[in-house]
């Protein structure tokens, strides 16, 4: 049986140590973040996620979820009370606004708990964490009245949320929406229309469910520019607040899925739903936006969460599991065989899914703190930075995190050997719940593309030159020292490479589109690999420093060390191999006719 701990004591280092998280007290929300507070959250919320949450992955996902005759919707056996544990201990809330009923803390510390939740069972994180992206979207775009009536039991958990975007006809492409909104005499709209692949569509968690619904309205725009968002509640509310009549839309189908089998994936049929308008007609996609982004960041994080889950399992086995003699001689000689860990092929993919995971959640908690500084920091021109850094950050959040993080969960099940391919160690399971990550709340090649073709481009290319500076600053800051003066050239020359792929783009994608098409996947995973170094040479001089200040906890630091420079020697070289593939142009992708992809008889 797989296992799962939090890694608390990592989280800890990240939070406290890197991001210096006590130093943003003066700000509004950081000041209850204090570092009694920050251990408690991390330990405590580690430990429900571990003897809670963790116990009922496996059997949710052979389980799943069951849709009955009249489309209600039953989840896994024990969901219902881990879920009332998880709302009656208030998790739910950390990052919420006090307004409505959470604690104010700063998306650092629900970011570091996001990610315990999502390794220790990921199909259940996901019903909090889709509610967290409609309480998002309410928050920036719903009326006073529409916050009032639906934030505090959303964010108490006492209802959830949901996103309704793609159709059976269209995903990314949300100018093919055929869901129609009506408008009604009382103010309301009538829906009408099929949603499909709603996470947490239909349940059995919560008292009601509020879907954010995108539709049309009569002579709207036959574009994504013609596009309303819609609050649709399961339950129609009553005006004190109680629980209505049950509102037009129910539950057609379940998805059968390749994994998050214990999260209820639906078809949702809207036969003339009421809903109310959020914010303001044909701006339903800017609306909806704010949700999505928050949600890809999420998504981010699950590629960390199982790439995390399925290494400390694969650790584990590593150092049981006997299986032939280490190369340079026997290393147990009181045994027939060693333990697997000492074979260098195994070492690497262990090396590799640390170096990523440590590095990805500094990256992540590095963009929540963003996040948080977007909306806190004292000068606007401080919050513009720290929102054109985390929206230029975003995409290779989500696709670079999910890339790898599906990567590192493959690596693992493949030190298992067989046994990786047999599902009582519970391996494939975390490959198959890291595949999703790739694909929903947008493809990684969206991602790519979000990147390349906007991202780069936005503000006269202000976002990315900030980066360039920041990543350029650093490396010449620690240039002459022993210990990080490696690690630091090996970056600057990783940076090189990216800003020279981003000169390549800016020569050519203007003339043929395609050449940045054909290369903002490689793109991306530069950027990921520059990004991620950033973050072990910000690591690394921490622990140089507590070392060298005799703190506690030597071995930590060390092991942080030398993971820093495996990343600086195995990941960062990878950049010029990718910007050599990106600057072979799109030629030779696109020559082919169509026809010719099709296999002859």
């Amino acid at each position: 049986m797989p296992t799962y701990t939090a890694p608390a004591r990592d989280t800890r280092f990240i939070v406290n140590e890197v991001l210096d998280l006590a130093s943003y007290g003066n700000l509004p929300g950081f000041e209850s973040a204090t570092s009694d507070i920050i251990d408690t959250v991390i330990g405590e919320g580690g430990k429900f996620c571990a003897e809670v949450l963790a116990p009922l992955n496996r059997s949710g996902d052979e389980e799943g979820c069951t849709r009955h005759a009249d489309s209600s919707v039953t989840t896994p056996k024990g969901f219902k009370e881990a879920y009332k544990a998880f709302c009656e201990a208030g998790w739910g809330t950390i990052s919420q606004p006090a307004e409505f009923g959470g604690q104010g803390m700063p998306h650092v510390l629900g970011f570091a708990l996001e990610e315990f939740i999502s390794s220790a069972n990921q199909a259940f994180g996901m019903y909090p964490g889709l509610t967290n992206g409609a309480v998002s979207a309410l928050l920036a775009k719903g009326s006073d009245e529409q916050k009032a009536k639906y934030l505090p039991k959303m964010i108490s958990g006492e209802w959830s949320g949901t996103m309704n975007l793609t159709e059976p006809q269209c995903g990314t492409d949300l100018g093919l929406i055929r869901t129609k909104a009506e408008p009604q005499a009382d103010g309301s709209y009538s829906i009408t229309g099929t949603k499909i692949f709603i996470s947490a569509g239909e349940h059995d968690l919560t008292d009601n469910i509020i879907h954010l619904v995108l539709a049309k309205l009569p002579g709207a725009p036959d574009s994504s520019k013609g596009i309303s968002l819609f609050v649709v509640p399961k339950f129609l509310v009553n005006e004190d607040g109680s629980i209505g009549d049950r509102n037009g839309v129910a539950c057609g189908s379940i998805e059968e899925k390749m994994g998050i089998h214990g999260n209820a994936t639906c078809l949702l049929n809207y036969d003339g739903a009421k809903g109310w308008l959020v914010g303001e007609e044909n701006k339903g996609l800017a609306a909806m936006f704010i949700m999505m982004n928050a949600a890809r960041l999420g998504v981010g994080v699950q590629g960390l969460s199982q790439a995390e889950v399925a290494y400390q399992n694969a650790v584990a086995y590593a150092l049981d599991r006997r299986q032939g003699r280490a190369l340079t001689g026997p290393a147990d000689t009181d045994a027939k065989a060693d333990p697997i860990i000492v074979h260098p092929d195994v070492r690497r993919m262990l090396m590799d899914a640390k170096a990523f995971t440590e590095g990805m959640r500094a990256l992540a908690l590095w963009g929540a703190l963003l996040v948080d500084l977007s909306h806190s920091a004292q000068s606007e021109e401080e919050r513009k930075e720290a929102d054109q850094m985390i929206g230029l950050l975003t995409p290779v959040i989500k696709g670079y995190g999910t890339d790898k993080g599906y990567a590192i969960a493959t690596d693992m099940q493949q030190v298992f050997g067989g046994h990786g391919y047999i599902r009582e160690w519970g391996m494939e399971q975390f490959v198959r719940d890291a595949r999703i990550a790739q694909i929903y709340e947008g493809t990684n090649g969206v991602q790519a593309m979000d990147l390349c073709g906007r991202k780069l481009a936005q503000a006269g290319g202000a976002a990315v030159q900030a980066f360039f500076k920041l990543v350029g600053e650093e490396c010449a800051a620690v240039k002459g020292d022993e210990g990080l003066g490696p690690i630091a050239e090996k970056l600057e020359k990783a940076l090189g490479e990216q800003q020279a792929a981003t000169m390549w783009f800016m020569q050519h994608a203007m003339k043929n589109p395609n050449d940045l098409g054909a290369g903002a996947h490689h793109y991306m995973h530069i950027m990921g690999i520059v990004t991620l170094g950033l973050m072990w040479l910000r690591m690394a001089k921490v622990a140089q420093a507590k070392l060298a200040d005799d703190a506690e906890g030597k071995a930590f630091y060390e092991t942080k060390l030398t993971t820093a420079r495996y990343y600086a020697e195995r990941y960062l070289p990878d950049a010029g191999a990718l910007r050599r593939k990106l600057e072979a142009g799109s030629e030779s992708m696109m020559a082919l006719d169509q026809a010719a992809f099709a296999t002859a008889a």
